[in-house]
């Protein structure tokens, strides 16, 4: 298998949050947000396909990647600023925003908060439509559990069993490239606070998520819902909460998919998202 070749890694201040991006492209902006802890990488299969015909940014999230850690609250408001921010720094009018997990929750305040600054929404196996989220993220909010986690590569396995419905079909290449961003230092105290902020033992803290359902009504944004079927993560059922309640939605649900579409049928993924972007 032919290397998929890997965008060059930029920088920006966005107020003082030193911020990694990839950028390629040019055309209309999309803005590629990873979930929780993710990073770029996230998007490699994505990025080039959809930069053929659009401007399209990565970004590592606030507390994220090899972006700063700065301590904050982490909440979806605190993320959705900072998206904000970073399309101010540079000067980006709107954007479609396509988010994945966290990400996705993000991309939804923001379409709540400015919706000026989103033309078109792709939400991928999103937060934000309920309480239900997986048992392992639940108990990350032990503050013990986090304190002991070692990053290793024996952790590898387990949560790509948690992530995807067949591991098999992630290349290593990707492995070997997000291996290095999950093992860096001076992730604890960012994770610990995003985890405590957003949730609790019994999932999802009702005051993340009700006020994002309770104004669903009230996005203009055309919006694109991508679902995997045998998401671990959050439950598909998620996805029938947002098609049905977001007046311009549509939906398309991946079978023997996990918690990343686009990761385990980028090909398929990116011509869904160029086909919504041409209508």
């Amino acid at each position: 298998m032919q290397k998929t070749q890997v965008p060059v890694d930029r920088y920006v201040k966005v107020g003082s949050i030193n911020t990694r991006y990839w950028m390629m492209g040019s055309g209309n902006p999309i803005i590629l947000l990873h979930g929780g802890q993710g990073s770029v990488e996230f998007w490699l299969y994505n990025i080039g396909t959809l930069a053929k015909s659009n401007c399209v940014y990565a970004l590592d999230m606030v507390g994220s990647g090899r972006s700063d850690k700065p301590q904050a609250s982490y909440s979806l408001t605190y993320q959705a600023q900072f998206i904000k921010d970073f399309m101010d720094t540079l000067t980006i009018e709107s954007a479609t925003l396509i988010g994945n997990s966290m990400g996705g929750g993000a991309a939804l305040q923001l379409a709540l908060l400015f919706p000026q600054r989103v033309n078109k929404l792709v939400l991928v196996d999103s937060m934000g439509f309920g309480r239900e989220i997986a048992l392992g993220i639940r108990l990350t909010t032990l503050p013990l559990l986090i304190r002991l986690l070692r990053p290793s590569r024996r952790l590898l396995a387990p949560m790509l069993r948690n992530n995807f419905y067949d591991p098999q079909s992630i290349p290593s290449e990707w492995i070997e490239l997000r291996y290095p961003i999950f093992a860096l230092p001076g992730r604890k105290p960012a994770l610990m606070a995003m985890v405590k902020t957003n949730f609790h033992l019994l999932g999802v803290r009702s005051q993340v998520f009700h006020p994002i359902l309770s104004q669903l009504a009230t996005i203009t944004a055309p919006t694109l819902v991508i679902w995997g079927k045998q998401d671990r993560i959050i439950p598909v059922a998620h996805a029938y909460i947002a098609a049905k309640t977001i007046p311009n939605a549509r939906l398309h649900i991946f079978d023997r998919c996990g918690h990343h579409p686009h990761l385990e049928y980028p090909e398929k993924f990116n011509n869904l998202v160029l086909d919504f972007l041409a209508s």
